[in-house]
């Protein structure tokens, strides 16, 4: 027999308003509709009914991870910081940790991820390599400590989280575990209800050779994605790359550089209305520190640099932008008019569209003035092509050259072929066949378990509230008492029918509350099957409606008991 939740019983506590401080549609239903609680920025509480979400999509979760052979563990979330400075992410991490210290003076951190912890537990329990291949995940809180935490349980500073992570003696068995885990997540995100799209990604401070992010498109998503209309390409805008130019160009079809008086223009908008140039034409360089030392960047004018992208690129350098004291005792570097043709001991990265050969319009590195006919290869050199533009809707696609269409979405899972990255780190090795010591290969998998819930929220909810997936909801059936006795008594013998038919019931017998809050609150908690006891309970009538199609049909009480019995 399944479980019946009177509300008269439950701990929830539905809200008319939206909070004050909510900017995206689940953070403002999960809060209204009594799923979870602000407890500070980015902590939250989980109540009951959204404790029920939550154990339904770690329970698919679960099963999903199971089929492929996966064996669920349970690591702690407070850490030694010594595994963590072998791999160098003790740093990498930046402010990003949580770090602290106990009372000895021993410093910690709040797992973010747990790569290194799962390397050492197989170092210690795994020898050879008939161990070998294992596949080990865990559902577990995780911590980072967001700049801005926001969107409610979107962007936490703890948060729950699966990851998985996958040991092989050879690159052959990497790509068999990344494999199964890629199909276990595609089976993961169809029984959630999850509209999802596949896109390549970059491996940013979790390291490897490839990786692959599972984006739900929702309005609240931070992330932006490109896909093409006309093939299969995706991907996310920060793993998007473009061939480079081809040929150079002829350097000998520009004139010499002339320096022209272009004063207040210090943007590329001032100066390209001041010359009467497209954008296009002239060549942004931005300056950045890279460890501290200061690069130059160039882009052409009407595009920008995706710190991003570049950060991708440098890792694990530090990138920043540089500050007005950087300029102090530099007098190449002139605020607003710097050009790449008087640049003193500065690295210059530019983006392939830089080719050799073109002409640009670009700062002359004196006050007030710009200079024309720069040429790359003639009036300077780059020293290495990045390409780190932001991504625009239209930009050709890398795969067939159609204009790509761009999105956004919410990331809900991220799969990595590691490598040997962490097993180099930490020195796991297995015994080989002939007897010599083999280094694992690892992948790395995650999925966003409380993220599913808020995107599932994003992805529908309507103007009533919550309107869950069956395979997720906190309940499959709703029963509403419309409020005298006798409706009441019948919603009671109808939840406990339901019940032994083996359905889970929440029945709103809440006395004191009108029919109109009842109702409403049903909408807004988004059970997906809605049974009302109301004024036909004296014939032994009720109606059932389907919350997310909104049908509607009055039956007796036994037909709807079998047909919902059937599901």
């Amino acid at each position: 027999m399944a479980q019946v939740q009177r509300m008269s019983r439950l701990m929830v506590k539905t809200l008319r308003d939206d909070p004050a401080d909510a900017e995206t549609l689940s953070h403002k239903l999960l809060v209204r509709a009594g799923y979870v609680r602000r407890n500070a920025a980015g902590i939250w509480s989980w109540l009951p009914l959204g404790m029920k979400v939550l154990e339904n999509v770690s329970r698919v979760v679960r099963e999903e991870m199971d089929a492929i052979g996966a064996q669920e563990v349970l690591l702690p979330a407070l850490l030694p910081k010594e595994p963590y400075e072998a791999t160098g992410r003790w740093d990498e991490y930046g402010p990003e940790l949580f770090r602290l210290k106990d009372r000895k003076g021993a410093e910690y951190l709040l797992g973010p991820t747990h790569e290194e912890i799962f390397t050492l537990l197989v170092k210690d329990q795994c020898t050879s390599y008939k161990d070998l291949p294992v596949m080990l995940y865990q559902i577990q809180t995780k911590y980072r400590d967001e700049a801005r935490p926001r969107s409610g349980i979107l962007r936490g500073r703890e948060f729950q989280m699966k990851d998985s992570y996958s040991f092989d003696t050879t690159d052959e068995g990497l790509a068999e575990s990344y494999a199964l885990h890629r199909q276990a997540y595609i089976r993961i995100f169809d029984r959630l209800g999850l509209r999802h799209k596949i896109v390549s990604a970059v491996s940013g401070a979790m390291g490897g050779s490839a990786s692959e992010e599972f984006l739900a498109p929702a309005a609240a998503g931070e992330d932006t994605f490109a896909y093409c209309p006309s093939c299969d390409y995706a991907a996310n805008t920060e793993a998007v790359t473009f061939p480079g130019t081809g040929e150079p160009a002829d350097a000998s079809a520009h004139g010499p550089v002339e320096v022209l008086d272009t004063p207040d223009t210090p943007t590329i908008e001032t100066l390209a209305a001041f010359l009467d140039v497209p954008a296009s034409a002239t060549l942004k360089n931005l300056l950045v520190k890279v460890d501290g030392e200061i690069v130059a960047v160039g882009v052409p004018g009407d595009r920008e640099v995706d710190l991003g992208k570049l950060e991708d690129h440098l890792a694990p350098a530090a990138v920043e932008l540089v500050t007005a004291e950087d300029f102090a005792g530099r007098p190449d570097l002139v605020r607003g008019y710097v050009g790449p043709q008087g640049l003193e001991k500065v690295r210059y990265l530019a983006d392939p569209r830089i080719a050799a050969g073109t002409a640009w319009v670009t700062g002359a590195n004196q006050e007030g003035k710009h200079a024309r006919n720069v040429v790359v290869g003639r009036d300077f050199e780059v020293d290495e092509y990045l390409d780190v533009v932001v991504v625009e809707e239209g930009d050709p696609c890398p795969t067939c050259g159609a204009g790509l269409k761009l999105d956004r979405a919410i990331e809900i899972g991220h799969i990595f072929q590691l490598g040997r990255k962490y097993a180099d780190a930490l020195q796991l090795d297995v015994l080989g066949q002939n007897g010599k010591p083999v280094r694992v290969t690892m992948g790395s998998y995650g999925v966003g378990v409380s993220r599913a819930v808020a995107a599932l929220a994003e992805q529908t909810a309507d103007e009533q509230g919550l309107c869950w997936p069956a395979e997720v909801a906190p309940a499959d059936v709703h029963v509403v008492a419309a409020g005298k006795a006798a409706q009441t008594e019948l919603a009671l013998s109808v939840a406990e029918q339901l019940g032994q038919a083996g359905l889970r019931v929440l029945v709103d017998d809440r006395a004191g509350v009108s029919p109109g809050v009842k109702f409403t609150d049903a909408e807004l908690i988004g059970v997906p099957k809605i049974l009302v006891a109301g004024r036909r309970t004296a014939e032994g009538v009720v109606e059932l409606k389907d919350r997310r199609t909104g049908e509607r049909e009055e039956l007796p009480v036994a037909e709807a008991v079998a047909r919902l019995a059937a599901r």
